[in-house]
């Protein structure tokens, strides 16, 4: 097991990328916190990883929330005394311009994508370096290319990529990795919501494979094993990357047939 006994710590994992990574970190033999502003969620995911013989625990986390972050890590130690990663996936999305987003939603936007990665990330370093651990960060191919219609989105991710880069350098000295991980199209969480609400919801997902060079959209589980590898001493010399997990869509577009 590439994780066994270590405790890590996934926020939005209620759902989504964050729920099959929380999975994936289990099966691998971490202790996971399921951290989720959806408790709902996250206990069906802690339940979903001890079905499969695994070890979670379901905390309710606002990561834009200074006193909420703090108290995850309490929690956090007071069940398993230390931690060894903080996989930072909690993010909202708005699918606006940004004359047509709302004040409101652009400090929410930032707050959850953005300050969400700088609180746990900060709350939590003082722990991390007492392991060693290890930072993964959500980013996304948005943070290098963008698409329309999600300024605020593409804005926070890009900055996800920078901020992951200036951690790495920082505490690089005190052992710690911090990369992060920029998916393309996944069929879970942000892009299942999108996927389900047009009318032919297969039909719209088979034609957002087509802009990618296997010719198909990204499964949740596919992620999550890629931040298993971050996470695990496999990826012992890696720090400061963006590793890109997209099926060849920031490659450019492939043949139409």
């Amino acid at each position: 097991m590439k994780l066994k006994d270590r405790v890590a710590v996934i926020t939005g994992a209620g759902s989504g990328i964050g729920r099959a990574s929380a999975k994936e970190f289990a099966r691998e033999g971490a202790h996971v916190v399921v951290a989720d502003i959806n408790v709902a969620g996250a206990l069906e995911t802690q339940q979903q990883i001890e079905a499969a013989g695994g070890i979670g625990r379901a905390v309710e986390t606002d990561v834009s929330n200074p006193v909420s972050v703090q108290k995850l890590v309490e929690e956090t130690l007071s069940i398993y005394s230390q931690i060894h990663v903080l996989f930072n996936n909690a993010a909202i999305q708005v699918n606006k311009t940004v004359e047509d987003t709302t004040v409101e939603e652009w400090n929410r936007e930032v707050a959850v994508n953005l300050g969400g990665v700088f609180l746990c990330s900060k709350y939590f370093l003082p722990h991390l370096r007492k392991t060693r651990g290890t930072i993964i960060n959500m980013a996304s191919v948005n943070g290098f290319f963008v698409e329309p219609i999600c300024a605020g989105y593409c804005a926070t991710k890009g900055a996800i990529i920078a901020l992951t880069k200036a951690m790495a350098i920082d505490h690089g000295k005190e052992g710690i990795r911090v990369n992060c991980i920029c998916p393309g199209y996944i069929d879970a969480g942000l892009a299942w919501g999108y996927f389900e609400a047009q009318p032919d919801p297969a039909a719209a997902r088979a034609a957002a494979g087509k802009l990618h060079a296997l010719w198909r959209i990204g499964r949740p589980e596919e992620v999550g094993r890629v931040a298993v590898f971050l996470a695990s001493d496999e990826a012992s010399f890696m720090t400061g990357s963006a590793v890109v997990v997209d099926g060849g869509f920031g490659s450019g577009l492939p043949p139409s047939s």
